[in-house]
């Protein structure tokens, strides 16, 4: 365990896709479950604050052509369904996990690969696909900051939260599940992620762990 046990003083809190097109009632991509997490994250959020631990906030932007979407959702959007796209409200982080310091999304800076910052030792970041890691500066801006250990919460576990969880092992990060802070959990994918190293826990364990 000496390994893989997560140090809490050199954490990151990372939030997955957390955004109003997947998350809130009636939106155009809406992910069963997330909802029903955001009072956990808040929480979770609102103690890495107050510790001014490090967040990063995870997100989509699906640009209206098509252009920067997955193979799977590409034809949606290029027949005209807008989802997480740039400059809208749909694309925003939901309010119940704002910073006090938030700022709407600098489309532009994202989209081009740089953190935005939202709040002391919090920024957002886009991804093009499934992984946190994937073409994007993450783990250098992990590393500059001598950060060892992702904690991972948000959206929807079979896809983006679990692909990033991969990735985060894979270059040798501590890697922590919240599970019941992250929408779509089940009770497999819970064993297949402690079988690569990862740690699991609840967000009460978690607040008792960095407080």
């Amino acid at each position: 365990m000496s390994y893989t046990s997560p140090n809490w003083s050199t954490s990151v809190l990372i939030t997955i896709d957390t955004q109003n097109d997947f998350t809130l009632p009636n939106a155009p991509a809406r992910i069963e479950g997330t909802a029903e997490v955001l009072p956990r994250m808040k929480s979770l959020l609102e103690a890495y604050r107050a510790q001014g631990l490090p967040i990063i906030h995870v997100i989509r932007l699906y640009k209206e052509d098509g252009s920067n979407v997955d193979i799977c959702r590409r034809e949606v959007i290029e027949q005209g369904a807008k989802i997480v796209a740039p400059n809208t409200i749909g694309a925003e982080l939901v309010s119940a996990i704002h910073s006090s310091n938030y700022s709407l999304l600098d489309a532009d800076k994202l989209l081009n690969g740089e953190f935005q910052l939202v709040g002391e030792n919090e920024w957002i970041m886009y991804k093009s696909r499934w992984g946190a890691f994937y073409k994007t500066s993450l783990e250098w801006f992990l590393q500059e900051r001598n950060i060892d250990t992702t904690v991972f919460i948000g959206c929807n576990f079979p896809n983006c939260p679990r692909t990033s969880m991969y990735e985060a092992s894979e270059r040798d990060f501590r890697v922590v599940m919240v599970a019941d802070s992250m929408s779509q959990v089940y009770e497999k994918g819970i064993q297949e992620m402690k079988n690569i190293g990862v740690h699991v826990c609840n967000a009460e364990e978690l607040m008792s762990d960095i407080i």
